[in-house]
């Protein structure tokens, strides 16, 4: 028997069907279209092509062609052979269907990966050029070295340029050459360029060669030992795993987001490093050598921050010493701080130098990674006493189990002998600023080891603002009843804050 919700819908399917037919998704604009097909893996998208002449239509002037659904690079693909992996489809059907599309329609976006030689990427890039394409992301594998493909520079529709060699790279073409084109250029990202031969890039990233250009990322550059970088549009940098570089020159009125990550030659003489962003908001300086001298200059509108070095042997020279003081001293607007491994013990060991330190005074939120041993505790309170107004402390401690750790000894918790709490019962008065602001601390891998118990026991006993202490504690079940009068001790005198609670987690 038909229900009545059936006679419904067949009613309305009778009386429509004359006027509009079922086919109500066919009715709508092309852009429409475009924009829910855009939704789709390509290889369905190129299967609507058989359902009419109108979605034959729509697929021969769709603009944004994704390949990378339907010929993802597997490591299995890219390895040194001139044999084409099994895993590494062909494209060769794409100059086929850039050639099929619509005389009028331009190209969006063109993404692909694959294995190819020199000449087919070339042609592929200037079968794209031809469309007008907007958005060009490529990452290839080739048999040998190619050149930058000449079609890019002269474009005038292109935006966005990423080009990434897996294997084994590509070069530059001479300045001269690079300099003629990229007028309208806002994004360009290149991965794994070879410059042995071209080592110094002081005068290709200039206002005059990209006035367009927003964002910026280099990785990966072989042989680059200089950089100077001055596209007064720019506005995100990202500068990756250029082992070989000794000198960066940044000059750029509008950056506001800067990341180095993985640069520099440890084993270099002389390396620098000159950064002047009047408008920098973010900058990541991430497991970077120690340069032999730092120039961080106008970076007034500093927000965050995070900072870690890469040092081969403990042994560093007092010139890099102060050309931490002076990197660190450049971030001294910043509100939130990080500062990665190895980056406390460097503080501790330029203690002489503290003067050279400018003090952070608008940082509210400071993060701090540490093997945390006693050799890290004056590192710790030149921080401390740097952050007038700090509120929020987070320390993670990483244990290094290379370094021996002494246990916390009640004892010597209730005679007040322990070396490091009379250290942090010294520096009262130096860090009276950074105690009567602190409101949040929460330590990460605390232990029931006297540096992490002292320095706990003090913030409490000081901190006339502290609001929240959480500390984090990894199960351990043989140490559960020290860990147990740890709390008890910590529980049971007198705390500065009236407000402050304790959380064990």
């Amino acid at each position: 028997m038909e229900t009545r919700s059936a006679k419904r819908k067949r009613v309305w399917f009778s009386e429509n069907e004359g006027q509009n037919g079922f086919d109500r998704i066919s009715d709508l604009p092309d852009s429409v279209l475009h924009d829910i097909l855009f939704l789709l893996p390509i290889k369905s998208i190129a299967q609507t092509s058989v359902l009419s002449k109108r979605w034959r239509f729509l697929w021969s002037s769709f603009p944004d062609l994704d390949f990378t659904t339907i010929n993802p690079l597997t490591s299995s693909s890219l390895k040194k052979t001139p044999k084409r992996s099994s895993h590494s489809l062909s494209l060769d059907f794409i100059p086929h269907v850039l050639a099929l599309r619509d005389k009028n329609s331009d190209l969006r976006t063109l993404r692909f990966r694959s294995r190819l030689s020199f000449s087919g990427l070339n042609g592929l890039i200037r079968c794209a050029i031809r469309h007008n394409v907007q958005e060009l992301d490529v990452e290839v594998a080739t048999e040998d070295y190619f050149n930058f493909p000449r079609g890019v520079i002269a474009s005038e529709t292109l935006r966005v340029f990423k080009l990434k060699s897996r294997y084994p790279g590509f070069r530059l073409l001479p300045s001269c050459v690079m300099k003629e084109g990229f007028r309208s250029l806002h994004t360009l990202s290149l991965s794994l360029v070879i410059l042995y031969d071209q080592s110094s890039l002081f005068d290709l990233f200039t206002e005059t060669s990209f006035p367009r250009l927003k964002k910026l990322s280099l990785d990966a550059c072989f042989g680059l030992k200089q950089l100077k970088i001055g596209c007064r549009a720019l506005e995100d940098l990202t500068l990756e795993n250029c082992f070989q570089l000794h000198g960066l020159d940044i000059a750029c009125a509008k950056l506001e987001k800067f990341r180095v990550a993985s640069c520099f030659d440890a084993y270099c003489g002389k390396s620098w490093v000159k950064i002047d962003a009047p408008r920098l908001r973010t900058v990541l300086w991430e497991y970077n050598a120690i340069t032999d001298t730092s120039s961080l200059q106008n970076l007034d509108s500093l927000h965050e921050a995070s900072i870690g070095f890469f040092i081969l042997h403990d042994d560093v020279s007092l010139e890099k010493l102060r050309s931490v003081c002076d990197l660190l001293s450049g971030l001294s607007h910043v509100q939130s701080l990080t500062l990665e491994s190895q980056s406390i013990e460097i503080l501790s060991k330029i203690i002489n130098l503290a003067h050279l330190l400018q003090p952070f005074d608008n940082l509210k939120y400071l993060e701090l990674h540490t093997s945390f041993n006693r050799n890290n505790v004056p590192g710790l309170a030149l921080l401390f006493r740097s952050s007038p107004v700090l509120q929020t402390l987070i320390l993670k401690i990483i244990n290094n189990y290379k370094i021996e750790r002494r246990l916390w000894n009640r004892d010597l918790w209730d005679v007040s002998t322990c070396e490091e709490e009379q250290y942090w019962e010294s520096q009262i008065q130096t860090l009276k600023p950074f105690l009567n602001h602190l409101k949040v601390v929460k330590i990460h891998g605390f232990l029931d080891c006297e540096n992490e118990v002292s320095l706990a026991k003090f913030l409490l006993k000081h901190g006339k603002d502290l609001e929240e202490m959480t500390l984090c504690t990894a199960p351990c079940n043989e140490r559960d009843l020290r860990r147990q009068k740890v709390r008890s001790q910590m529980m049971g005198f007198s705390w500065a804050s009236s407000n402050a609670k304790i959380a064990f987690q």
